[in-house]
């Protein structure tokens, strides 16, 4: 912790260039209470000081994201100045060093969380005085919009504030980079060499950055743009809706700024408009309905499943607050409620789907990409149709880089069908292709439980589970890393590890990292499985992914043998970590 005079001068000198009310008003309080006689109250004024100050909110390949609040280490008006300071003189450059290059140029979007808005004016304002052409998004939409808003009007960069499905007081800055980059989220180095331009523009004041408001600010055709190219996602399957009955959907937005978008999506590819959940519809920063908006998370969904039981719904698609990410829900096949479906069964079945597509084609050249943690599915389901399969890194910044993809996933609820359009996950062109799919099933008198069956029959089961770790020292991780390295286990859950692929020091075309993934051997009732175990990219926690699958007997014996294998190394896996 730094020392007390030290943290109040730094305090002292960021409250002198805060532009906004609000955070001055709580520094200020802050700074009385740190001066004030009480030395009980003093000294957690200190403490708190110290959380704000030591240091800064880190930029990375994810951008920033935090909490809100005055402080180098929250997210606040005087740290996306700097931000977009930082980021504007490293696209200036970037263009100046490069004479092919066009002038540089950036659109700006913004979802419903608070200030939101604010930050992405703050950024228009800095880039356009800075010599970037800017383009503000014209009110508050899905982050899908803001990827494709970088390819489609073809400029330098993209930044998104939102931070997608965190907790209320949370908010973030996504940054994306156009030209060879395809609109595609940044990755190393370019984080690193954003960040040192950052760190430059904070050695002075925010108030002395130049600001203009000669920026665009877009107008409704780039939302009617993106609508028309997703409605296409779904083909001819509206035909369907309109010959037979249509299945009855809910939808829910998660309090975040999916509706819109989403309805507009759906009526334009032809089918009846959703139920909405209608305590959830409307954009709302404090997210009241949820303990914590990510529709993964236990409770999050109730109130999809109570609108669905009132008016007999036969499917629920969830987006989260910026609409990235899509969760679907299914009745549950023992009439007991609804199914959560996981991440890695929405991505087999829609990987299944894009293979369809491009055998009917004819185009036996694309490729399906899912993160190193994602199911083994996919590299299976690519095999059977003759197209190449890629594992990467964990992170759509990776997936949608992969050359050639036509269809691309990570477990954690995000899809990418339609790459051509947009180079990250968007959880409203999957929302609408897993609606073309369940009409279709539909109208030939099945369903997505069947169509999950069918899959297990055609390719062999695959299940899934993880474990989380949560700790309070972040120490703590790499030292139960090293402790399964230096002695790693010889079964797990009862089944023999087979070998050990330690990225320590890189393995086969990946990078060095902080990943241990454990091969286990099959036996008579399955074919194998895996546990894959990494650091969080956005937690203090410690992940274990665990997938295990099987192609003995019929599709129901496949699944139960995966699961039950699944399980066994779930209970493993809690026994290794205790």
């Amino acid at each position: 912790m730094s020392d007390a005079n030290t943290l109040r001068a730094t305090a002292a000198a960021w409250l002198a260039q805060d532009p906004d009310a609000e955070t001055r008003a709580e520094l200020s309080e802050l700074l009385a209470r740190f001066d004030g006689d009480d030395a009980e109250v003093a000294a957690e004024a200190h403490a708190d000081l110290a959380d704000r100050f030591d240091g800064r909110l880190e930029f990375g390949t994810a951008g920033l994201r935090g909490e809100l609040g005055a402080g180098s280490k929250r997210m606040n008006r005087v740290l996306v100045a700097q931000a977009a300071a930082g980021f504007a003189a490293f696209l200036v450059d970037r263009a100046a060093s490069d004479p092919t290059s066009a002038s540089p140029s950036i659109v700006i979007g913004y979802d419903g969380r608070t200030n939101s808005d604010v930050f992405a004016r703050d950024t228009a304002e800095i880039m356009t005085a800075a010599g970037v052409r800017a383009t503000l998004l014209p009110r508050a939409l899905p982050t899908p919009v803001l990827a494709f808003a970088v390819r489609h009007l073809d400029v330098s960069a993209g930044v998104m504030v939102t931070a997608s499905h965190n907790p209320p007081r949370d908010n973030g800055y996504k940054v994306y980079l156009g030209g060879a980059d395809q609109g595609s989220q940044i990755v190393s180095p370019v984080d690193a060499e954003i960040a040192s331009a950052i760190e430059r523009a904070a050695t002075g004041s925010v108030l002395d950055l130049p600001r203009s408001d000669d920026y665009v600010i877009a107008g409704d055709d780039i939302v009617a743009d993106y609508v028309r190219l997703t409605a296409a996602v779904a083909g001819r399957s509206a035909s369907l809706a309109v010959a037979a009955a249509a299945p009855r959907v809910v939808y829910t937005a998660m309090h975040g700024v999916g509706w819109e978008v989403a309805r507009r999506t759906i009526a334009t590819a032809g089918f009846p408009e959703p139920i909405p959940v209608a305590e959830q519809v409307a954009p709302d920063a404090a997210f009241p309905t949820v303990a914590f908006p990510n529709p993964e998370e236990p409770g999050a969904l109730d109130l999809s499943y109570a609108t669905a039981d009132r008016v007999e719904a036969d499917l629920i698609l969830a987006n989260d607050p910026d609409a990235d990410r899509l969760a679907v829900a299914i009745p549950d096949p023992s009439g007991d409620g609804w199914r959560r479906l996981t991440g890695n069964e929405v991505g087999a079945i829609l990987g299944w789907r894009a293979a369809e597509r491009a055998k009917a084609s004819g185009d036996s050249s694309g490729v399906l990409a899912a993160s190193i943690v994602s199911s083994p599915a996919l590299r299976t389901v690519a095999a059977a149709y003759g197209l190449e399969s890629v594992d990467t890194l964990t992170g759509f910044k990776w997936v949608s880089r992969v050359d050639g993809l036509i269809y691309g996933y990570e477990e954690a609820l995000g899809y990418l069908v339609d790459p051509a359009k947009v180079r990250d996950k968007d959880g409203i062109s999957a929302a609408l292709d897993i609606l073309a799919l369940a009409t279709e099933l539909h109208a030939s008198g099945s369903s997505l439980a069947e169509h999950l069956g069918a899959f297990d029959a055609t390719f062999g089961a695959f299940a899934s589970s993880q474990v989380s770790l949560r700790v309070s020292d972040l120490a703590e991780i790499p030292r139960i890393t090293s402790a399964l390295r230096a002695a790693p286990p010889t079964t797990i859950g009862g089944y023999p590890v087979d070998r050990l692929d330690d990225f320590a020091h890189g393995f086969e075309q990946f990078p060095p990292g902080d990943i241990l993934r454990f091969w286990l051997a099959g036996d008579e009732s399955h074919d194998g499985s895996r546990v894959i175990v990494r650091p969080s990219g956005t937690e203090p926690k410690l992940k274990v992914y665990i997938d295990a699958w099987s192609t003995t007997g019929d599709a129901a014996e496949r699944r139960a043998a995966a699961d039950s294998v699944v399980a066994a190394l779930d209970s493993g896996v809690r026994e290794l970590l205790r």
